[in-house]
């Protein structure tokens, strides 16, 4: 019997708009590709846009609500929220890798981003749940479509991607996540704050898989990772860089402050 291949389940991931199943799809995917039930084969394209749910409406970032600092439960739902939307969009952009730039690398990096995917799925699980528990759920509110929309720009450039992606927009998770943790732990909402833990310590290893593939692609390429970081990062992101950073995680994540000091704002 003909194994389907890698990049039909990966693309079936992308074309599930539903929650639930996208949850299903992305855990059952990776535990296909571990037991050795595809094949490494990039035999289909990767839709432009991933298939989305009625709800969240999706607005522009710029005319997103306000969402506070999390010190009443009503924000703390909120920022609960955007963060399960973030890990949702996550889902998409691992699976998306994998179909996407899979051909470009031996298969250990969909080993990688296989896992990525994998965990992004719980992390959304998780939170969806808590966010339940509170008497809310994921659709409540309006998100934005921001970081998928980051990643469109590097939809033609494996190494562009890495860059942007895991280096700059998950990294500054590890930056930011901490302080949200003391955040709900002073409000009293251990639970939460024991979710945003174990993202906590997956996001490293998340960001680490950039730093380990950006890598990769430069010796490729032979150039300085550092330098090309930093080209790719002028070239494609329109944010800004902004203190205060993580170092110490960002350093276990191998994302060392040469790369992105320079370019702080």
């Amino acid at each position: 019997m003909t194994q389907p291949s890698l990049a039909s389940a990966v693309a079936g991931v992308l074309r599930t708009a539903d929650p639930k199943a996208k949850i299903f799809a992305a855990r059952s995917t990776a535990r296909a590709w571990r037991r050795g039930h595809l094949a490494h084969l990039f035999d289909e394209p990767m839709p432009d846009r991933p298939a989305r749910p009625p709800r969240p409406e999706l607005l522009p970032p710029a005319k997103m609500p306000r969402r506070g600092k999390g010190g009443s439960e009503r924000g703390r739902i909120a920022m609960l929220h955007a963060i399960a939307h973030i890990e949702f969009v996550a889902i998409d952009l691992a699976f998306d890798m994998i179909g996407r730039f899979g051909a470009e690398f031996p298969a250990t990096f969909v080993d990688d981003w296989m896992r990525v995917g994998a965990e992004e799925a719980m992390h959304f699980a998780l939170l969806d749940r808590r966010l339940k528990a509170l008497g809310s759920g994921y659709g409540v509110l309006p998100a934005h479509d921001g970081l998928w929309e980051a990643s469109e720009t590097t939809a033609h450039d494996a190494s562009a991607r890495l860059a942007i992606i895991p280096m700059v927009l998950e990294a500054r998770g590890l930056d930011v996540t901490p302080a949200m943790i003391e955040r709900f732990a002073q409000a009293g909402d251990g639970a939460s704050a024991d979710i945003l833990a174990r993202i906590m310590d997956d996001e490293i290893r998340h960001v680490g898989f950039g730093v380990k593939w950006f890598e990769s692609c430069c010796e490729t390429l032979d150039v300085a990772p550092q330098q090309q970081w930093k080209r790719l990062v002028s070239r494609y992101f329109a944010g800004q860089l902004k203190p205060p950073f993580n170092d110490s995680a960002r350093r276990q994540a191998g994302l060392t402050r040469d790369f992105y000091m320079s370019l702080a704002s």
